[in-house]
């Protein structure tokens, strides 16, 4: 989780390999996994399905509401969402009250509900066909859910979980956790392999779109490039090439062959993955903030992305700016200003448009190539903690302090 939502909400060498699971070149079959582990316990108790608890746009006291639904079952802050991708129909929501929901986005209707967590619901996402969702709390338990049966069909309990992702082409589940592992599961299989490193947090992980390789950042500043089939480390930077503070987030372009890090250093990087060369360094100069000691503070990264239709990059600032540079030459295009410091960035999958969520509680849609706002959108109370958006770029999500997620409709000249 980064910086911005921990100041929000207030949460709390050699590389050595044990297992591996053997990813073929096309989706892995369990004939294709290596030694299974002990077995797991499965848990077949479904969540209790439940359609109440949302309201329309009309029903809120905000003073501006611009959001076409509300969804208010969860009873605290609403710390992560996402949309199923083979449909973008349905949303999953995870919070503060121990739960997740998944829900659909076209009325709020409960679909089921992803009981027996132990803490806040940080992760929760679908498997690349839709047929899963896996939620994780801050604790270590996570979850997996059918979702055409609506029950929990697997679970397994590991460290305090930093991030959690499916794999692109295959039902195989990727988790980072506080001691520095990667763990990797085939599901509902549940056979479990997991990468070592150093003994520091692995703050962020991304598979890479081949499905062979993952990134995965660490507290110390150092990136490694994992070779899911053969097990190693192909690469690692740290050091000076490295960052010094620790990873807040990760990106990689649509090939996977650059991945882009941001750090609590202030800066973000350029990495070639198949090099594992250092390719840019992004600062944005006068950012930097005085503390009460006189010690200069840095202004962390909070978010990173890849526009997928020119040579754009963002970088997102916990002070608020948003920095577009362009890929090619590495210069700052443009440098904007949000009202807040900013949580999380999205790029829409096929324009120009970047999406930023803030403290502020607005949506902020900015066009890439001009670097001017294109529109704002709000209606929550409280910081926004995360948002997606659909492939077509009509329509986002928004999961909130204040308790609620939002669906917004997303409306531009150009369209």
């Amino acid at each position: 989780m980064d910086n911005a939502q921990e100041n929000a909400i207030e949460l709390h060498g050699d590389e050595e390999i044990v297992e591996v699971i053997d990813l073929d070149e096309t989706e892995p079959g369990p004939e294709d996994l290596a030694d299974v582990l002990d077995d797991v316990d499965f848990e077949e108790d479904p969540g209790n399905a439940d359609d109440e608890g949302w309201e329309t746009d009309n029903e809120m006291e905000a003073d501006q509401d611009d959001s076409e639904l509300t969804f208010s079952s969860h009873k605290g802050s609403v710390f992560c969402v996402s949309l199923d991708p083979a449909t973008n129909t349905m949303a999953v929501t995870g919070g503060e009250d121990d739960k997740a929901y998944v829900w659909r986005v076209s009325d709020g209707e409960v679909l089921f509900e992803c009981t027996g967590h132990k803490d806040s619901v940080t992760c929760a996402l679908f498997s690349h066909d839709s047929s899963l969702v896996a939620t994780g709390d801050m604790s270590g338990m996570i979850k997996v859910w059918k979702v055409e049966t609506k029950e929990e069909i697997w679970s397994f309990e590991v460290g305090d979980l930093e991030w959690l992702e499916w794999h692109p082409c295959a039902p195989v589940l990727l988790a980072g956790t506080d001691d520095g592992n990667m763990w990797m599961w085939k599901v509902p299989a549940g056979d479990c392999k997991t990468f070592q490193s150093a003994a520091c947090q692995a703050t962020s992980g991304k598979v890479l779109p081949d499905g062979k390789r993952a990134v995965v950042g660490y507290e110390d500043g150092s990136v490694r490039v994992w070779d899911l089939k053969q097990g190693n480390a192909v690469h690692v930077i740290k050091g000076q090439d490295g960052h010094q503070g620790a990873l807040t987030c990760l990106a990689c372009n649509k090939d996977g062959s650059l991945v882009l890090t941001g750090s609590v250093d202030g800066g973000a990087k350029l990495i070639n993955t198949i090099t594992g060369k250092v390719l840019g360094a992004f600062t944005v100069d006068g950012i930097a903030k005085g503390s009460k000691d006189g010690e200069e503070e840095t202004n962390s990264v909070e978010s990173v992305g890849f526009c997928n239709i020119l040579p754009l990059i963002a970088v997102a600032y916990l002070d608020g700016t948003l920095a577009i540079y362009d890929l090619s030459t590495q210069i700052l295009r443009h440098r904007c200003q949000d009202e807040a410091g900013i949580v999380h960035l999205q790029w829409e999958e096929s324009s120009s448009v970047v999406s930023t969520c803030s403290l502020d509680g607005a949506l902020r849609l900015w066009d890439g190539r001009s670097g001017n706002m294109v529109s704002e959108y709000r209606g929550h109370t409280a910081e926004i903690l995360d948002f997606t958006i659909n492939r077509e770029g009509t329509m986002a999500v928004t999961a909130s302090g204040d308790n609620q997620a939002k669906v917004f409709c997303l409306q531009r000249p150009d369209r």
